[in-house]
């Protein structure tokens, strides 16, 4: 084999990692699950598909020292510091009452620990921490007779089972060793004798202990101590090779993928060729790496460490290893890559410092529509403002039918996330992995659910199975009002064409928990201009101490609660209380929730002035931003004039010399969709497929409150929470966990989950119909000028942090929201 020119971009990327607790000292692999043993005694499942942490089991009253997986992957061995062996059956649960624990080892009398002192009386036992196991299984101890005492002169390290090709050298099957010693043993297993041990051959290379081995064939790998890696022919036991890869201790060894990889105590991982050639070495952990295996999910060719900065890394090796071979990432691998390039880019809408990122974001999604096999054009406003992107996917054509058209609307720029206090744990522009999230700028709002979107027809487009024709329109200036965005779609309907449905997916779910289904919302602002004393005076005639809006005829168009409507709300509030009592009175909840969902509201945003900050100069001007949100019934128009009449008369009751100037920045029309409509049943029973049965259990601890994201919380609410009460929100019914969701990462279509529990059969429960995350300038203004109904799938969390530091989009809900999308381009007819 030629030298390797591979370049360092090559190199092993991380593409996940997920945090613990306490060191990580053991790993196994299923074909869907990657488990961890820990220092703590615990064994921890992730999904190998979401890397969403699916089960913690309590397995060992001391360290888990090793981990495998047999039988098909129906059997999982785990052994621990507590002198035990358990077996765990991964296919169902096991219905054998839990081990009797009187005479487990760390309760029987000891012959040294538990002598008798001075005076006769024994030494005093610690207070037992044994408890039953969390799952049931089997629990061996070996019997003393096979044992073998000093196997090693020193620790036994290492141990693997190597079954020799036709047991022409050692027989069938032998027991490989390496110790504190220095030596590689090789043991002859009797069957007939309950396989008992006895030694054949001991290898010998020096006094650095052997504290890995690994096998490639007949060439027996082993990491040692002093930072050297031997290599040992098993056909004529002779040391074959010996490289000098690290100063320090080599821990970790494991060969896949046409490569070997080494672990060593800084943390620097190693993958070297056949040839012994060192292809890469990276920083993969802090500290020690104590753990490693090589594998493939999905043909994806990937490298595992865990090591005792508490940490399991997961690192792509396909293009950097002879045995991947292009054409085996998966549609959800492809995904991900498109997503962090996209992430990359700086597409910032409100800072001209990032107009060239900006453009390069639309040509980078362009160009990924043309790939996909998509027409696609730019449209252009007048002005400096971002493009829009207009992509056509037509569908099969059916003889005699027209095909049905759905929008999909969505747009490629973010907020600013300049992290001058160093509130983001990684750049916020390099998207990053961690514990089953996607945490970046863009991720949740509105990148990822674009991606998903697209990614869903690109599928159908592939097996040939999209039915209806899906336009795209993704603009580049949302974050900033839209701008320009009304007059590009009014001059390019001939390009966009004749629209039966419009879909969008840039909101939230109301908590952590239970997947939802927008319905309504809106977004408004106004500027007004003055002088801080006269423009505190006019500001307090706008509302009263209880919150409401005191504008002449305002709540009037206010539609009525219906009786349907009043039970979508008392089901909501149910559903979250039931969870979780902490949220208080069920009726209260849902009083909250229809105050903050159907009352229109006032909030003054914020005050400037012309005084330079923390001087005490009297200022000459004063600027006040404040926004009205409009509910279905009222118009902007109306809403605007009579806000200007009432401001200009409180004006000009004042009697002061100074003038007042009022703006109106960006208005839009309220947004009430019908959840009773085609496009919500096809969305209802999308969610429904893809998402599965929910449970009714109470949600996880919460681990930090956060603060609120996107929409603002009306007045009333605000006294509410002064006076200890929390608005029922998004923002309030989420702070920030990472618990388990009842919305599983698992595929509903999945036998049991990995502790053996089934799923129920049964649907328990419906996406939620909220009112939540609707303020999005273009939903009414879209419905009105293609009169085409539109509908609003929430993809994230409540929990997600759209335009705060450290935005994340959990893995699972992309998947899943790509997979809705899929069903609903599909079947929406």
């Amino acid at each position: 084999m030629a030298k390797s020119n591979k370049k360092t971009e090559d190199k092993p990327t991380l593409f996940h990692k997920v945090k613990n607790e306490r060191s990580i000292l053991a790993l196994a692999v299923s074909d869907s699950r990657l488990f961890a043993g820990t220092q703590a005694g615990e064994i921890l499942v992730w999904s190998l598909e979401t890397y969403e942490r699916i089960d913690s089991i309590k397995a060992h009253h001391r360290s888990v020292l090793s981990l495998y997986v047999a039988k098909n992957d129906e059997l999982l061995f785990s052994s621990g510091g507590d002198a035990i062996v358990n077996w765990y059956d991964l296919s169902d649960r096991d219905k054998r009452p839990i081990s009797d624990l009187s005479r487990h080892p760390l309760n029987r009398n000891h012959r040294f620990f538990d002598s008798r002192g001075p005076g006769g009386a024994p030494t005093p036992r610690p207070s037992s921490a044994l408890e039953p196991r969390s799952h049931s299984g089997k629990q061996l101890e070996i019997d003393q007779k096979d044992i073998l005492q000093y196997a090693h002169n020193g620790y036994t390290y290492c141990m693997l089972l190597f079954g020799y090709p036709g047991g022409a050298i050692f027989g069938d099957e032998v027991l490989i060793s390496g110790g504190g010693d220095g030596t590689i043993k090789i043991w002859a297993m009797d069957a007939e004798n309950g396989g008992s041990i006895s030694e054949l051959k001991c290898l010998e290379s020096g006094d650095d202990s052997v504290l890995a081995i690994t096998l490639d064939g007949t060439l027996l790998y082993s990491g040692r101590s002093g930072g050297d890696i031997n290599v040992w022919d098993l056909d004529t036991c002779q040391l074959v090779r010996r490289i000098e890869s690290y100063a320090v201790d080599v821990l970790t060894l494991c060969i896949g993928h046409g490569s070997i990889f080494s672990g060593s105590a800084n943390g620097v991982a190693k993958q070297f060729s056949p040839r012994y050639e060192c292809l890469h070495q990276w920083q993969a952990h802090d500290q020690l790496i104590l753990a490693s295996l090589v594998t493939a999910h999905q043909g994806k060719a990937i490298y595992v460490t865990g090591g005792n900065d508490d940490c399991v890394a997961i690192w792509d090796v396909g293009t950097t290893t002879t045995g991947a071979t292009e054409g085996t990432f998966t549609n959800n691998d492809q995904l991900l890559q498109s997503l962090a390039q996209l992430v990359a880019l700086r597409t910032v809408s409100s800072k001209p410092e990032y107009s060239q990122d900006c453009r390069r974001g639309a040509s980078w999604l362009r160009n990924l529509f043309k790939n996909f096999g998509a027409e696609t054009e730019m449209l252009r406003a007048a002005g400096n403002t971002n493009p829009v992107v207009f992509a056509l996917f037509k569908g099969r054509r059916n003889p005699g039918q027209k095909n049905k058209r759905i929008l999909f609307y969505g747009h490629y720029d973010v907020v600013p996330a300049d992290d001058k206090q160093r509130l983001w744990a990684s750049d916020p522009f390099e998207m990053r992995g961690l514990n089953g999230y996607l945490y970046g700028r863009g991720v949740s709002d509105n990148k990822g659910p674009v991606l998903a979107a697209v990614f869903a027809v690109a599928g159908l487009v592939a097996e040939k199975s999209l039915s209806s024709d899906v336009v795209f329109l993704i603009e580049g200036e949302e974050e900033c009002g839209s701008r320009g965005f009304q007059e590009v779609i009014k001059k390019s309907k001939a390009v966009i064409g004749v629209i039966d449905w419009i879909l969008l997916a840039n909101s939230y779910w109301l908590d952590d928990d239970i997947p939802c289904l927008t319905y309504g919302g809106v977004d408004g602002s106004q500027g007004i201009n003055e002088a801080m004393k006269d423009l505190i005076s006019i500001l307090a005639t706008l509302s009263s101490n209880d919150g409401s809006i005191q504008i002449p005829g305002f709540y009037d168009p206010v539609l009525q609660l219906t009786a349907s409507e009043d039970k979508t709300y008392t089901a909501i509030s149910k559903a979250l209380v039931e969870r979780d009592p902490e949220r208080g009175d069920a009726y209260e909840l849902a009083e909250r929730l229809k105050g903050r969902w159907r009352e229109p509201s006032l909030t003054i945003h914020r005050i400037t002035t012309s005084a330079p900050t923390g001087s005490s100069l009297i200022p000459h001007t004063a600027t006040a931003t404040i926004s009205i949100r409009l509910v279905p019934n009222q118009t902007t128009t109306v809403v605007s004039e009579a806000l200007k009449g009432v401001l200009q008369a409180a004006f000009t009751d004042l009697g002061t010399s100074n003038q007042l100037s009022i703006s109106v920045d960006h208005a839009a029309e309220p947004w009430l969709g019908d959840p009773g409509n085609r496009i919500f049943r096809t969305l209802e029973e999308a969610v429904l497929d893809v998402w599965g049965p929910l449970g009714h259990r109470r949600r996880g601890s919460v681990i930090a409150a956060r603060p609120g994201v996107k929409d603002e919380v009306n007045p009333s609410a605000r006294a509410r929470a002064a006076a200890g009460t929390t608005a029922g929100t998004s923002a309030s019914l989420t702070n920030g966990s990472d618990h388990h969701s009842q919305a599983t990462a698992d595929s509903p279509s999945s036998p049991s989950s990995p502790n053996g529990i089934k799923s129920p059969a049964r649907r328990s429960w419906k996406p939620l119909l909220i009112r939540e995350g609707g303020s999005i300038p273009a939903i009414r203004f879209l419905e009105q000028e293609f009169k085409a109904p539109a509908a609003h799938l929430p993809c994230g969390q409540a929990s997600d942090k759209a335009h705060l530091d450290n935005e994340r989009l959990r893995l699972s809900n992309l998947y899943k929201s790509k997979e809705i999308f899929k069903r609903v381009f599909r079947d929406l007819r």
